[in-house]
């Protein structure tokens, strides 16, 4: 029995609760299923649920006295083997081990959707990640955004959402110019500008545009004058730039449906069609020489310049054009993901789109990540080879991988900072979490391989399932089947909170759960023992358990090895 069967089941048993007049509600006033959770402490039982307490009191009875009318209904239906109040008015429920073995079979039947939902269907959700300046390679923040934005992603589409993952091009504004005037001074063997860029990659990208400049027959920009010469750097150095960017999330694993280019919003007029909406909506007001919006009748601390008095688009200007722009082709949920220092956005932001009609914290939602730090050999990493004043992408999966850099980075909350240890993660023991959640995998792998050496088979001889999920009656096996059947749960909780850690989490305890059940039931006879139905069982339990972790890894974007 599932948590959707035994929900359903709890609703109704309400309902006729109503029909019967046991309980005095409307119809309409009685859910057609019922929230349950798992119990705190084993020994409650594999179910819980609280309706008691939530209705009891309106339908003019306690909730004590509810709990066991419903407990009474509950233990009739097929499945459940005991039901008991505890306290006021919890029900606690306990499933016969057929019931709750039958699990196993459902997973391995629903293969890759298990887990998979609707509580996201018929959203499109915009998503914009890592949007990291094409003037550098994506230092250690954007990598954890990188991580975390396309797990959550994958997330919300398992949850049944329409994603459109979106990338920012930031190439308007002074820090491109820098930028260009840093690789021509580089070129020319000079020191880069005080306020301009560093590091190796400034020398490469700068000798690459030479050649790409000669290869074309075009001429080498150090001849030219230097305001030629910057322009040349600046569209031929951006875009090397921005193809290294692109390759590296690439290789990481996390590509994008829009590249969005900042330059858009000037070039078309969306941003003087946004003001203008605002200023039909009665938000926008002269003062100074200036324009402004009226930010503080949504929350925000001061009214904020939107054109300057020099007839320039303000900083927010693009960005209130950009938010509009997303609404504008579908987007439902506006998802902007940003790192620690942007705490002062979100409120000026949130008033951008109630001024614009819009719902904040829902149509639009700001994360803001914390920082990551980077430990080796006890010691602070601090520095890049190549950039020269960050960690890169580069340098955190040169150090570690892909899979190990991915899971890292998504398995915490991104509200939080997080020190990663290059040797932890390196090693192959259980104290690397990504080790642990991909050995057990590649040990259901290879349970599975040796059965199949001595003859234990989920079907029979003439293709029937050799399945029983009565035998599935062991103490470990109860705790992992319980934990197998929370995975749907908890991808819809982290969906509908946007933290995608929630599934990582969930993997280790899932790990650690399969490998007590390792230790403690086999799945292969011991010598000459012959093979029974339990053993054949127990193989739907550990692929079961394969599937699942197959499928949470893949929702956090890493590989599931078969060995190790």
């Amino acid at each position: 029995m599932t948590p959707d069967e035994l929900s359903r089941a709890l609703g109704a048993a309400l309902h006729a609760a109503v029909a019967d007049g046991s309980l005095d509600l409307p119809a309409d006033a009685v859910p057609d299923t019922v929230h349950v959770e798992r119990p705190r402490q084993r020994e409650h039982g594999d179910w819980a649920t609280n309706v008691a307490l939530q209705l009891g009191k309106k339908a003019g009875t306690t909730p004590r006295a509810l709990a066991e009318d419903l407990a009474r209904r509950l233990v009739e239906t097929e499945g459940v083997r005991s039901a008991d109040v505890a306290g006021p008015g919890f029900l606690n429920i306990t499933l016969d081990a057929a019931a709750a073995g039958e699990l196993a079979r459902t997973i391995v039947t629903a293969g890759s959707s298990y887990g998979r939902g609707d509580a996201e269907a018929g959203k499109r959700v915009n998503l914009e990640f890592v949007s990291a300046n094409p003037t550098g390679p994506i230092h250690i923040g954007g990598v954890r955004w990188a991580a975390v934005g396309d797990s959550l992603a994958r997330v919300l589409e398992a949850s049944g959402a329409d994603v459109t993952r979106e990338y920012y091009f930031n190439d308007h504004g002074a820090q491109i110019d820098r930028f260009a005037r840093s690789l021509l001074a580089r070129a020319k063997g000079e020191e880069a500008p005080e306020d301009g860029y560093g590091g190796q990659y400034i020398s490469d990208i700068a000798d690459a545009v030479i050649a790409d400049c000669v290869a074309a027959g075009d001429p080498d920009p150090r001849t030219l004058d230097d305001a030629a010469a910057q322009e040349v750097f600046r569209s031929r150095g951006v875009d090397r730039m921005f193809g290294e960017i692109k390759a590296s999330l690439h290789d990481f694993g996390v590509d994008f449906d829009v590249y969005f280019h900042e330059d858009h919003l000037h070039e078309t007029g969306a941003v003087d069609r946004a003001v203008a909406r605002l200023r039909e909506a009665g938000h926008v007001y002269e003062a100074d020489g200036a324009t402004w919006l009226r930010t503080t009748e949504f929350g925000d601390d001061k009214d904020r310049v939107i054109i300057k008095s020099d007839g320039d688009a303000a900083y927010i200007a693009g960005d209130i054009a950009y938010y509009l722009d997303k609404r504008e082709r579908g987007a439902d949920d506006v998802i902007i993901m940003l790192g620690a220092d942007h705490h002062g956005y979100v409120a000026r932001m949130m008033a951008v789109c109630a001024a614009f009609g819009d719902t904040p914290e829902k149509n639009l939602q700001i994360l803001i990540g914390q920082m990551v730090n980077l430990v080796k050999d006890g010691d602070a990493v601090r520095m890049s080879k190549r950039a020269g004043t960050v960690v890169t992408l580069e340098d955190l999966v040169e150090a570690v991988g892909v899979d190990a850099a991915r899971y890292s980075l998504a398995r915490s909350s991104v509200d939080s900072s997080i020190d990663l240890d290059l040797d932890l993660l390196a090693r192959s023991t259980n104290e690397n979490p990504v080790y642990y959640v991909q050995y057990a995998h590649a040990r259901t792998v290879n349970v599975a391989r040796n059965a199949a050496s001595h003859g234990v088979a989920r079907l029979t001889d003439d293709g029937a399932e050799a399945f029983d999920p009565a035998l599935l009656d062991q103490p470990t096996e109860a705790a992992l089947l319980g934990r197998l059947t929370e995975f749907p749960r908890i991808v819809a909780q982290a969906a509908e909170l946007r933290e995608p850690h929630r599934v990582a989490r969930y993997l280790e305890a899932l790990a650690g759960d399969y490998h007590k059940w390792y230790g403690e039931c086999r799945v292969t006879p011991l010598g000459e023992e012959p093979v029974t139905d339990t053993h054949r069982t127990r193989l739907w339990l550990n692929d079961a358990t394969r599937q699942v972790l197959a499928n949470g890894l893949g929702l956090l974007g890493v590989s599931a090895p078969e060995r190790m």
